[in-house]
């Protein structure tokens, strides 16, 4: 059952595999940030916008000592091809049965072009070192969306 997530929740715990077939748990970034983002699909303009803007932004992430986590439906081997084919440095979560965008209330019902289907809306959570949303931004816009975590994200350490 899809359920909405807002700030100040608990954060849902989730366990899944992750690009390059190892398992990765919220609770594995206990005491860390953990900026967990949801984006509709692996090698589409947005969804690749977002992770190497992410990406670039990775030496400045970790300095907060935060962690950033990209996952969509697709599976490990997709995640695979997309790491590698944009060198990207973030961590890759498959949610194949999409169990955690509907604990986190991103998976949706949407329309495109008079169709109508179910996929996940592009959003970003920031997670406190407690496991506490500290912020929820739900549709979000791929273009400087990471810039803007980092600042929200430089805020909280």
């Amino acid at each position: 059952m899809t359920q909405t997530i807002t700030e100040g929740d608990a954060a849902p715990a989730f366990t899944a595999l992750r690009d390059g077939g190892d398992s990765v748990s919220l609770s594995d970034y206990a005491g860390k940030i953990v900026v967990l983002y949801f984006y509709p699909r692996d090698d589409t303009p947005g969804c690749t916008t977002e992770a190497l803007d992410f990406t670039a932004l990775g030496d400045d992430f970790a300095k907060t000592g935060a962690v950033v986590i990209g996952v969509s439906k697709d599976s490990v081997k997709k995640h695979d091809r997309f790491r590698d084919r944009h060198s990207l440095g973030v961590i890759l979560v498959s949610d194949e049965e999409t169990t955690i965008s509907e604990d986190y209330g991103v998976w949706k019902e949407k329309n495109m072009y008079g169709k109508t289907y179910m996929g996940i809306e592009r959003s970003t959570f920031v997670i406190d070192g407690t496991g506490t949303v500290r912020h929820a931004f739900r549709k979000v816009k791929a273009v400087g969306h990471a810039a803007q975590i980092l600042g929200v994200v430089n805020e909280l350490v």
